[in-house]
């Protein structure tokens, strides 16, 4: 440790300046596809939050092995943005999955957020075991896509939803397809041999961010329209007590990950640990 400081102190400086390396890279990729990138909702803030996030889930980790999670959740957050506040029909909706599943089949990007996927897709092509994991990496894609699409329906039908079902369409959030990409981008050798096991950990922890998401934004999503759990009747406290059982269940299976690999089971439980401290939403506990 130089200078005598303490550890504590400098692993905390360290992760800071590597949030900040990050949060360059976000925003050179924000530079170069712009016009998915309005300012009015892409503030500030909001490149600060994600850059820490990434760089608090992994702090061992070097901006380098990040950039595959950054951008792919930059990405999923201005398709998030095209599908919720751009699409004015379903048939635009189907469209623009149709036209993602297109590319990342090989097919060439025809707009900006098919340009950034293809990017991502090539970029995930360097890595010699993409090609035998490709399928998985398109089959979370879809999962993700379809769920929303299923969340545009709900809200623009405001169907009646349960909490269950609402839970249940959590690949909307598209967490499980950042982590898949990341693992397949700069993942170990147990990791990249064992995404099964992975991805039923990091649907459980996808679950749980999905309602904590919902919590934290709340105010926004009634003032923009947007689908959220609290708009559905369902009440707060019930959702809580939901998200504490769904941490609970993840917990287990991130153990079972800790057992071969400590980091990617860290990795998991610092994405529930950093979101719910960052929103200050209570109720989960460390296995």
């Amino acid at each position: 440790m130089p200078g005598g400081l303490p550890d504590e102190a400098f692993e905390l400086g360290r992760t800071c300046a590597l949030a900040a390396e990050c949060g360059r890279d976000l925003r050179r990729c924000a530079q170069m596809y712009d016009e998915l990138f309005p300012a009015t909702t892409f503030d500030g803030d909001f490149y600060t939050a994600h850059s820490l996030a990434a760089a608090f889930c992994a702090p061992w980790a070097s901006a380098d092995r990040l950039k595959m999670a950054g951008r792919t959740a930059l990405w999923v957050l201005a398709l998030d943005r095209l599908v919720d506040h751009t699409a004015a029909s379903l048939e635009q909706v189907t469209s623009l999955i149709r036209d993602c599943l297109a590319v990342a089949d090989g097919a060439p990007p025809q707009a900006a957020v098919t340009r950034f996927l293809a990017d991502l897709r090539d970029e995930l092509a360097t890595v010699e075991e993409f090609g035998v994991l490709h399928r998985l990496w398109r089959d979370q894609l879809a999962r993700m896509l379809a769920g929303m699409a299923r969340a545009w329906v709900w809200r623009d039908t405001r169907a009646e939803i349960t909490l269950p079902r609402f839970v249940d369409n959590a690949d909307s959030r598209g967490t499980c397809f950042v982590d898949l990409s990341h693992w397949i981008y700069a993942g170990d050798t147990w990791a990249k041999g064992h995404l099964s096991e992975l991805r039923a950990a990091s649907e459980q922890v996808q679950r749980y961010l999905h309602l904590l998401g919902d919590l934290a934004s709340y105010r926004r999503d009634v003032s923009w329209g947007d689908l959220n759990v609290l708009t559905l009747g369902i009440g707060r406290g019930e959702v809580t007590d939901a998200m504490a059982g769904l941490a609970g269940e993840a917990g287990e299976l991130i153990g079972q990950v800790r057992e071969s690999s400590p980091r990617a089971a860290d990795y998991l439980w610092r994405q529930m640990g950093f979101n719910a401290g960052y929103h200050n939403i209570s109720g989960y506990g460390r296995p």
